[in-house]
């Protein structure tokens, strides 16, 4: 069969190849992949930034963002039935992945699935132990393809609420840096939790990602245009923040952005090596006085996966043709090098119908 491979650093070494057929073990779901999203990650990857092959390859096989149809009856699933997969596997050791959360892994000696020393799912077929899939109901269909990135939105906000309601706040305004999946995931999302979102990105107010941040009532933010600061300042700060833009500078600023109680989550990441500069009063006064929080998240548990499924087909019946616009971009595996070049929210590859 065929699949999406790369030599995990070396630049630009990604290439449609032969790999072995699947042979699925007594607890494992043989799977026939449907779609296989795209991501920043694999672009990182396949330019040799980072990703590890498993032990004793030389490859990898990409593609972390999965949705496929389940080939054989068994393992409490159907023949037919559409499905997603987590990504991150336990590091084996910890108290976190032995309470079957390795997003929270202690030891950071994770394996994830397309990107550390696990093999990915863009291939025609996969197998993967039935624990590790997400039921996705064929109402959702091809949008499946959003549980990954969806999932991260939704452990985000979950913490960042967590946080927020340690003590009494007040959910009303949200602020979301960045018009990529996860930022316009996280837009949409909060949108379905009854806050009131901007959502921020470089592009001008007349582009598609605008059309699309409106389509489900948030109001778009060109950068280039109006200064985070002044939007903040003239709404009365925000409640929320969620930074998916990944620039370090960015990052350190949202602590500026939010009103009293406000919590600010960051999703992007930047490994530059650099300075960032904040006005220290913003720090050493305002975060303090004003009992502001600053946190990081990244991966997703479980039943933020489940959470992300449902919040996806929710704002399927809300807002429908706004959600299928997400994924600008289909193409063939063999096509692979246009969807990791796609500037849009979503690309994704199609392996074949459901």
């Amino acid at each position: 069969m065929r699949g999406l491979v790369t030599i995990p650093g070396q630049p630009h070494g990604t290439a449609v190849a032969e790999v072995p057929d699947p042979r699925p073990a007594e607890d494992e779901v043989l799977l026939r992949t449907w779609e296989v999203g795209v991501c920043g990650t694999d672009r990182e990857i396949s330019e040799g930034v980072f990703g590890v092959a498993p032990p004793g390859r030389e490859a990898l096989v990409l593609g972390h963002e999965f949705l496929g149809v389940v080939e054989h009856d068994g393992n409490g699933f159907s023949r037919g039935d559409l499905v997603t997969a987590t990504v991150r596997r336990s590091c084996g050791r910890c108290d976190a992945c032995a309470g079957c959360s390795p997003d929270a892994c202690h030891t950071g000696d994770y394996a994830e699935r397309g990107i550390t020393r696990l093999d990915g799912f863009a291939s025609e077929l996969a197998v993967e132990q039935a624990e590790h899939l997400v039921a996705v109901p064929p109402s959702l269909g091809r949008l499946g393809v959003l549980a990954e990135p969806g999932s991260v939105c939704a452990r985000a906000i979950r913490h960042a609420c967590a946080v927020g309601e340690r003590q009494p706040w007040r959910s009303e305004r949200a602020l979301v840096i960045g018009a990529g999946a996860i930022g316009m995931l996280s837009t949409y999302f909060l949108r379905l939790d009854g806050f009131e979102v901007w959502t921020a990105g470089r592009s001008p107010g007349t582009t598609a990602k605008a059309v699309l941040a409106e389509a489900c009532g948030a109001t778009y933010v060109s950068t280039a245009d109006a200064p985070l600061v002044a939007v903040a300042e003239q709404v009365g700060g925000f409640d929320v923040v969620i930074e998916a833009a990944g620039d370090a500078q960015v990052m350190l600023y949202t602590l500026a952005l939010l009103r009293r109680n406000g919590v600010a989550c960051l999703l992007g990441v930047d490994g530059h090596s650099r300075e960032v500069r904040l006005d220290a009063r913003v720090l050493g006064v305002d975060t303090i006085l004003q009992n502001r929080a600053l946190l990081g998240s990244v991966n997703a548990h479980a039943r933020d996966w489940e959470a992300a499924v449902s919040r996806l087909d929710q704002a399927r019946a809300r807002w429908g043709d706004a959600l299928a616009d997400f994924v600008g971009l289909r193409v063939a595996l063999d096509r692979f090098e246009e969807a990791f070049e796609f500037g849009g929210v979503k690309a994704t590859l199609h392996f074949g119908d459901a």
